[in-house]
């Protein structure tokens, strides 16, 4: 079993930044890949970014440039730093783990993230 803990979420004005953690814990050595997702109300959640088990990384055309994923293998701890938010960055963002083992997938709580114009 994976756990995932989000922080960092919150409410910022356009163009500000945000950096969102997700702490895994348990069976993290069953992770394959860690991503951010996203979610807004009566949508899709849409994936935003992710990470692979050896550093090689993806993110969606609408963040690309202003979006960073990272990790700390150390802390097992996976970063979405946001820069150049846009209102329509707002949305509930999800961390979500892929494992070698079932039931393969794991999701953190949420956290909201807030933009105003």
């Amino acid at each position: 079993q994976v756990q995932l803990v989000e922080s960092g979420g919150g409410w910022v004005q356009a163009g500000g930044s945000l950096r969102l953690s997700c702490a895994a814990s348990g069976s993290t050595f069953s992770i394959n890949r860690m991503a951010w997702y996203r979610q807004t109300p009566g949508k899709q959640r849409e994936l935003v970014a992710h990470i692979s088990s050896g550093g090689s990384t993806n993110l969606s055309n609408s963040v690309k440039g202003r979006f960073t994923i990272s990790r700390d293998n150390a802390k097992n701890t996976v970063y979405l730093q946001m820069n150049t938010l846009k209102p329509e960055d707002t949305a509930v963002y999800y961390c979500h783990a892929l494992t070698a083992t079932r039931p393969y997938n794991y999701w953190g709580q949420g956290t909201q993230v807030t933009v105003s114009s």
